[in-house]
């Protein structure tokens, strides 16, 4: 009998599990790790041309400023959005390695399983998004010396909680629709990604999409990561940004694992579980 002490051995199972496939499939590892750094450079460089392209005399200081400004949210981003994606793709990637029908077939709570799925894309994420902060800074200046690590690490874990929610909650889709699901969870994450802020101020955003930013815990997020990078902001100072996205996480983590049991019931009362499709 599987009792409660038992299950943080259960959880790390599957956090194992996870760690052996990152080694096996390592060079896509890799390409992730590339593409973000890319993808941050290529956006840094965007704010290093704005005065030329605007034809504008802009301080240096105002410059770097700016260029940090797009590289916070670029890189926060990542991290947000690789727990978003590695939860969301659960169901598909048991799928794709043919063992969907015997993890859920498993004695474990539904509970641990996502849990050490969560725990696993963590340290992922995390690894992922130091990489490409220290790629960067290769090859862009990055001044992080009025920096609040306190205030930073604290949103990072803020986030953390509610993105694992809302990939809990569009891992659901997969189950649901065999073929179309894990799209229509990339389609959640896309709106995620306009309304929040990531590059630009939500203010310059229209009416409808504003209303949406209140709700998105990455707008929080990541201008609560902006103020403890650039301005050194202490967590006591950013408090009013902390308590939204943890209130986001506090009501999406247990709505996202009840919607996903339920559609789990279903997805077995009418064959949806199989090893391909």
């Amino acid at each position: 009998m599987i009792t409660l002490s038992d299950q943080p051995k259960l959880a790390y199972a599957f956090v194992a599990r996870e760690a052996a496939l990152m080694r096996r499939y390592w060079l896509w590892e890799l390409v992730w790790i590339v593409y973000g750094t890319v993808t941050s450079l290529s956006v840094a460089y965007i704010g290093l041309a704005a005065p030329a392209i605007t034809g504008s005399e802009v301080a240096p200081s105002t410059v770097s400023r700016f260029v940090l400004y797009l590289l916070v949210g670029t890189i926060a981003w990542r991290f947000l959005g690789l727990v978003f994606e590695n939860i969301a793709e659960v169901i598909a990637w048991e799928r794709w390695e043919g063992t969907i029908e015997y993890t859920f077939m498993a004695p474990v709570p539904r509970l641990t399983h996502l849990l050490g799925m969560a725990a696993a894309t963590i340290v992922r994420a995390s690894v992922v998004s130091v990489t490409t902060l220290f790629a960067v800074a290769l090859f862009i200046p990055v001044d992080l010396s009025h920096a609040d690590l306190a205030s930073a690490l604290l949103f990072l874990g803020v986030g953390t909680l509610a993105f694992i929610g809302l990939g809990i909650a569009s891992a659901v889709f997969p189950l649901l629709w065999t073929e179309k699901g894990l799209q229509m969870a990339y389609i959640v994450q896309a709106v995620v990604l306009l309304v929040s802020g990531v590059y630009y101020p939500t203010s310059v955003l229209p009416g409808w999409a504003q209303a949406l930013s209140v709700i998105s815990p990455a707008t929080y997020v990541i201008e609560g990561l902006r103020g403890a990078l650039i301005d050194g902001a202490d967590p006591l100072s950013l408090w009013p940004l902390v308590w939204p996205a943890l209130l986001v996480g506090a009501i999406s983590i247990p709505i996202g694992l009840a919607a996903f049991v339920r559609a789990e019931r279903y997805a077995k009362q009418t064959g949806r579980l199989k090893r391909s499709g």
